[in-house]
């Protein structure tokens, strides 16, 4: 595996994050808390593997650009700044959201986490659309 490579794994671990993501909340929902707590543990997993090969790209490797002209090219960077944005605010929502259901605090979970659920949903499916739109579909 190269650096260029790491966008494409990138990719993958944000897909394989909402994935958890997704499942960890049909988990609760059908009252099946064990395996709530291990898929959305290892959503943040994904998660934290993501950050580290992300920093690394665009730490050592060189950047691709969106190069579509016209509508595409706005709508693009509105999913960018919107996926940037909330991929900074996420971070501490997704502590203290764990931090909260570790520690049973139920009631304080269940209030953090209707935030952070979809925030953290929507910056890992953009972050797999962001990938397609500079690497795969341009």
């Amino acid at each position: 595996m190269t650096i260029q490579d790491l966008p494409a794994l990138n990719a993958i671990l944000n897909a394989c994050a909402a994935i958890c993501m997704v499942a960890g909340v049909i988990a609760i929902r059908t009252k099946r808390e064990k395996l709530h707590v291990r898929l959305m543990l290892t959503a943040v997993a994904f998660s934290a593997l993501f950050l580290v090969s992300y920093l690394t790209y665009h730490g050592f490797g060189e950047s691709k650009k969106f190069l579509v002209e016209g509508f595409w090219r706005y709508a693009y960077f509105v999913m960018l700044l919107t996926h940037v944005v909330l991929a900074v605010v996420v971070v501490p929502l997704v502590i203290l959201s764990v931090v909260r259901g570790l520690k049973g605090q139920r009631e304080k979970h269940r209030k953090i986490v209707r935030i952070t659920f979809p925030i953290w949903l929507y910056v890992s499916v953009t972050g797999v659309l962001v990938y397609f739109s500079v690497h795969v579909w341009q």
